[in-house]
């Protein structure tokens, strides 16, 4: 059913907000974009586009949590093959990995708003990660001595590392870097 009155056109607003800001960074990168031009491209001033959010900052931590929602719906596989398309698809937006990199330094301050979006982040992506490993060890495609909750918080880390670095230097595959330990990784413990 269709949102209706000023609470749902605020909500649809936002939505435009977002999508049009989530283009503009994966096109240009993030420190090419400013406030003033994500407004103009929906038609508010930079003061109305930032009432649907508060702040500059708490913008692009929403254009991240709907990042990873447009991630997370075309997720498909089993986990580790997943979390490899992603960031194989991540290589294609740059400028969302450049935001994402900034957000993460960011987010050291428990005060910034990023703080408490890459905590919840790394919670909920290692516990998931976590429990699809374990299932693989229950039916043995895994060492049986696997430590899953350090496995997924060092494929994370590897991954979040692996982005920033590409940054740098863009030649790197980062796709093939993390097939390459997770193949190493998860067979070390069947030699």
């Amino acid at each position: 059913m269709a949102k209706r009155g000023p609470y749902g056109k605020g909500i649809e607003r936002r939505e435009q907000i977002l999508d049009a800001a989530l283009r503009t960074i994966a096109e240009r990168g993030y420190l090419a974009t400013s406030v003033a031009e994500l407004a103009e491209a929906v038609g508010l001033s930079q003061g109305g586009l930032l009432h649907y959010f508060g702040s500059k900052e708490e913008l692009f931590v929403a254009v991240l949590r709907r990042r990873d929602e447009t991630d997370l719906a075309g997720v498909h596989g089993p986990a580790p093959a997943a979390f490899v398309d992603i960031v194989r698809r991540n290589a294609t937006v740059p400028g969302l990995i450049e935001l994402f990199t900034h957000m993460q330094a960011a987010a050291a301050d428990p005060r910034h708003p990023a703080h408490d979006y890459m905590l919840e982040r790394y919670q909920l992506g290692t516990e998931g990660l976590s429990l699809a490993l374990r299932e693989m060890r229950r039916t043995g495609s895994l060492p049986e001595d696997l430590d899953t909750d350090g496995a997924a918080t060092m494929f994370f880390a590897l991954a979040d590392g692996l982005q920033a670095r590409w940054l740098i230097d863009p030649s790197i595959d980062m796709a093939a870097l993390l097939e390459q330990w997770w193949d190493r990784y998860t067979t070390a413990g069947q030699r």
